[in-house]
């Protein structure tokens, strides 16, 4: 029965690395740097994990194996300078990694595609200033794949958080505040998006979906034959 529940328990944990919301399946460049930073701080947490439990085993089952150390070195030693230099490469690390998303937001590129997003209860609407003629969606994007997307992110009532877990990272859709996010999609396909702040009882079904097309002119059409 064991190994069956071992078997079981890997297979769930593997499966939750990927799927439509999962930022660990990144699709595009931030989702990427953001599922990145989250492995190394697995990774670096891990290292610490089996440094202390080492430590502890050695205490309990290798004969005087500490016996000579005192209470405050132990604190000095093993809390202190043991993990010390592991979270700083880890605090550089998130900073460079922060920086990268930062960039990001930098002055936009000259092929960049701009969208509006504004939130209500419990739905999403979006429209599409770079595409003239092109009617507002709602609960579906439209956006150009391997194309630099701008989001101009707003709500109509309460606070909401736009996030497309396998695109990007999630910004505040505040009342009377626009905040910008920058994303792109490597590949054409369709990716899940969700508000991440509770903003009511609807809160678990204001979902969307993000159509990415092959070029912008495919993703101007209000209504794509494409995914039919």
């Amino acid at each position: 029965m064991f190994p069956k529940f071992t078997g079981m328990g890997s297979l769930a944990i593997v499966a939750g690395c990927s799927g439509d919301l999962s930022a660990l399946d990144p699709a595009g460049p931030s989702a990427a740097s953001i599922a990145t930073l989250w492995w190394v701080m697995l990774a670096v947490a891990a290292v610490l994990f089996l440094l202390v439990v080492g430590l502890f085993l050695a205490t309990v089952f290798v004969p005087h194996f500490g016996r000579r150390v005192t209470q405050g070195q132990w604190i000095i030693y093993g809390g202190i300078a043991l993990p010390l230099p592991l979270l700083v490469l880890l605090t550089f690390f998130a900073f460079w990694q922060g920086e990268y998303l930062l960039r990001g937001a930098g002055p936009p590129p000259d092929d960049i595609y701009r969208v509006e997003a504004h939130g209500t209860m419990w739905s999403w609407q979006f429209s599409y200033p770079d595409a003239p003629g092109k009617a507002p969606t709602q609960d579906v994007l439209h956006i150009p794949a391997a194309r630099t997307v701008e989001i101009a992110v707003t709500s109509g009532d309460v606070i909401h958080s736009f996030w497309i877990p396998r695109l990007g990272g999630k910004i505040d859709a505040v009342p009377g505040h626009v905040n910008y996010l920058r994303l792109r999609a490597d590949h054409p396909g369709r990716y899940g998006g969700v508000c991440s702040e509770y903003c009511g009882t609807g809160h678990a079904g204001m979902r969307f979906e993000v159509e990415a097309f092959e070029d912008a002119a495919s993703a101007a059409v209000s209504e794509s034959e494409e995914w039919k």
